[in-house]
């Protein structure tokens, strides 16, 4: 197909057209009763993008599902995506004005008519990407979407973002070394993608003979207790929304940053934040990223909410394998493992890895030390604020199934509560909230060893 055969729009070089994706379903016709004609153009209502170093996201909310076809260009790089059943608007100019310069990986948008009832977006790309072009259907306040991620041609590894957060990579040594040789939880990744050399598996080491009782035996540094902490929600997806229009994604993402300085201050302790800024992380890409650096603890950060304005109080949970503790719990657990389908996935990824970590791979040793680690911390989060249940509560929470590593989710209070909304508004509530948790989670290694470091 030569350029010359397509109207004007965006222009691009002839060149080859790879990677061709067609997603969603085909433009619905209205019908009268006697003469048929073709459906109007659909409206776009709404246009996001959430840039982050992992990988940006761009939505475009219609209020009818369409047809989209993309495929990527290179010298310069280039994504192009022609969307059928729609017509130029101020909405779809806005997304121009949107695209930052920070951006990692647009440069710049254009936007034009291609054809009849087909619009053609040309993204000028910063580097190499390997794009994920999917439609959602409607769901909470969302309409149609559709939604363009564009994942680095070489996939992020958590364990190199950990190494570069420290200043001095030592402690970490050991982590590289034993990981860098492949691990059973690989980094999270889409199709046209490829893994970061320190995740690619190489030749088994030669093996020696042991060394003599009176040869010195090289010790290794003892690397630090590695706590992987997760915002909850982020993106697409804002989670709970308080009285005054507060959201969870930002309160929770705000004490987890909190909670992590205060841990890397502790001696011979690191924290890793499965995001760091307002953008979608799916649940099982959040389990994969603690089991990757090996974390020694998870500890997942929400705020929770109710119908009624009236319910308060902290919580804390652990995994059940045998159901949920009460009524309360299984239906948190059911509105928490929504979050893929609010924020957003491509379930048509064919990723053997992510079915893996979905399966419940949870372990009574696992659920043993969570229950552990999640008493020391409601103890702690007790003594600053109201408690909603003074023990621990189960639930079949997806992102808590690493079964390797004491896991918990922590709800530091109604946010659908007007006064608790307050309080997690507050800067000084946020850092008594993160010292608690930080009290709670040192006292468990103070005095437990830690399911992931007996591994």
């Amino acid at each position: 197909m030569a350029e010359q055969n397509h109207p004007p729009g965006p222009s691009i070089k002839p060149e080859r057209f790879a990677r061709r994706r067609f997603v969603a379903a085909a433009t619905t016709l209205f019908l009268l009763p006697v003469i048929p004609r073709v459906a109007k153009a659909a409206t776009i209502l709404a246009v996001r993008t959430w840039p982050a170093d992992e990988y940006t996201r761009v939505t475009l909310e219609m209020d009818s599902e369409l047809k989209a076809e993309h495929f990527t260009l290179e010298g310069p790089h280039r994504l192009v995506v022609d969307i059928e059943g729609l017509t130029m608007s101020q909405t779809i100019n806005e997304l121009v004005s949107k695209i930052k310069p920070n951006d990692p990986y647009i440069a710049s948008v254009r936007v034009g008519q291609n054809r009849p009832n087909v619009v053609r977006l040309v993204m000028d790309l910063k580097q190499p990407i390997a794009p994920q072009v999917f439609t959602l259907k409607p769901i909470g306040e969302y309409k149609y979407r559709l939604v363009l991620d564009l994942y680095p041609r070489v996939a992020q590894d958590p364990l190199m973002a950990l190494a570069k957060s420290q200043d001095d990579n030592d402690p970490l040594a050991e982590v590289l070394e034993n990981l860098a040789q492949g691990s059973d939880a690989p980094i999270p990744s889409v199709e046209g993608q490829q893994l970061p050399p320190i995740a690619q598996k190489k030749p088994m080491p030669e093996i020696r003979p042991e060394p003599s009782p009176r040869d010195p035996i090289p010790s290794k540094p003892n690397r630090p207790i590695l706590v992987a902490l997760d915002p909850g929600h982020g993106g697409e997806d804002p989670g709970a929304v308080g009285p005054s229009g507060t959201y969870e994604k930002n309160i929770v993402l705000g004490i987890a940053k909190r909670l992590k300085k205060l841990i890397d201050a502790q001696p011979g302790m690191q924290a890793y934040l499965t995001r760091d800024r307002d953008y979608f992380v799916p649940l099982q890409v959040r389990v994969q990223k603690a089991r990757r650096i090996k974390a020694d603890l998870f500890v997942s950060i929400h705020a929770d909410a109710w119908i009624k304005p009236s319910a308060r109080g902290s919580s804390v949970f652990v995994l059940s394998q045998k159901g949920a503790s009460s009524a309360a719990a299984r239906w948190l657990a059911k509105s928490q493992n929504e979050a893929d389908l609010i924020g957003g996935i491509n379930v048509n990824t064919n990723n053997q890895h992510v079915m893996k970590v979905l399966l419940d791979m949870s372990t009574a040793a696992q659920i043993n030390d969570s229950v552990k680690v999640g008493g020391r911390v409601l103890g702690e989060i007790g003594k600053i604020n109201r408690l909603h249940k003074k023990h621990v509560e189960r639930a079949g929470f997806a992102v808590l199934k690493a079964p390797d590593i004491p896991s918990i989710l922590v709800e530091t209070a109604f946010i659908s509560n007007p006064h608790e909304e307050r309080l997690l508004r507050s800067a000084s509530h946020q850092e008594k909230l993160a010292r608690a948790m930080l009290t709670g989670i040192n006292d468990y290694f103070s005095t437990s060893p830690g399911l992931a470091r007996r591994a």
